[in-house]
């Protein structure tokens, strides 16, 4: 089948578009017939070599965790689906197992190709509503469950103002309806700020900008944590500080004990799964076939992303 593939640790633009052996299920899972994924941070962080303290991959490794596809084999004891599903989900790379959720955590071959596998029984995985197109499928999960996670941990309050620190990836663009009633600033770029205040933001503010004092809850989706002492200033006292990224929050990261400061992770689908992330809506910033998925990955790592970036069949 075809696939992107990283044959060595580096950068995506030493990927390439490969001939490699269909994946075959096995007990509990699912073989899928990829139509559309979508990129994520992990996809180059991977095989970028930022985990090699915790694994090492096994080349060639096929990048991809978000998909949209048509079951086409199922493994011994598999209930919850036939062939000829459509189903979309979420999961991680196999290299990453001891990392992940505990029991039987969603785990991929790689959504980056024709093909893949999947284990079966998790809610990261589900069967596609007939009303949300396969591309949208496709850009929703990792996204999804990210925003809903944040919303149940973060529980904004109607009255809130709130920052949003990099409101234009897929999360922001998934997230900012959420929080219609709420005054939200987001920060993005000059040429985001029409699209981001139709996302519901009130105000746009530049990534370099000097942000207001004041803010009762903060929501970080693109800085490292231990770089956020600037955000951490514009909270009132009493604030809240939500980071989707790591390193895990430490009170001196912000140089104050006044405000709350927590990482937003669900592992175990415990905020919600596949199904509730279907009733969201995300934002597709451009669209590859997958004989350009390289282009893809590189294109995410270099240029500027307004939402999701979605490769198809």
């Amino acid at each position: 089948m075809k696939a992107v593939v990283a044959t060595a640790y580096g950068p995506p633009e030493g990927f390439a578009i490969a001939d490699v052996p269909v994946p075959r299920p096995g007990p509990g899972q699912i073989q899928v017939r990829i139509a559309a994924a979508s990129i994520n941070p992990l996809d180059l962080r991977l095989p970028g070599g930022e985990f090699r303290g915790v694994t090492e991959l096994t080349f060639p490794h096929i990048p991809g965790n978000d998909f949209a596809g048509t079951v086409s084999e199922v493994g011994a004891g598999v209930t919850g689906y036939q062939v000829g599903d459509e189903v979309f989900g979420h999961a991680m790379p196999r290299a990453l197992r001891a990392m992940v959720g505990a029991g039987r955590p969603s785990m991929t071959t790689g959504t980056l190709a024709e093909y893949a596998v999947f284990e079966a029984g998790t809610p990261f995985i589900a069967h596609r509503p007939a009303d949300l197109d396969v591309a949208d499928a496709a850009a929703l999960p990792t996204v999804g469950l990210t925003a809903r996670a944040v919303l149940a941990t973060a529980a904004p309050k109607p009255d809130d103002t709130i920052l949003v620190v990099g409101a234009s990836g897929g999360v922001g663009t998934t997230l900012l309806p959420l929080l219609a009633g709420a005054a939200v600033i987001a920060t993005g770029r000059p040429e985001d700020s029409e699209l981001l205040r139709a996302k519901g933001a009130t105000e746009v503010i530049g990534y370099d900008d000097d942000y207001p004092g004041g803010v009762d809850l903060a929501l970080n989706l693109v800085l490292p944590s231990d770089r956020l002492r600037r955000v951490g200033r514009a909270l009132r006292p009493g604030g809240r500080l939500y980071t989707i990224t790591f390193p895990t929050p430490q009170p001196e990261y912000l140089d104050r004990d006044d405000v709350r400061f927590e990482l937003v992770l669900d592992m175990d689908g415990q905020l919600g799964g596949m199904r509730e992330v279907a009733e969201l809506t995300p934002t597709i910033g451009r669209r590859y076939r997958l004989d350009d998925g390289v282009r893809a990955l590189t294109d995410f790592a270099r240029r500027h992303t307004f939402g999701k970036l979605v490769v198809t069949a």
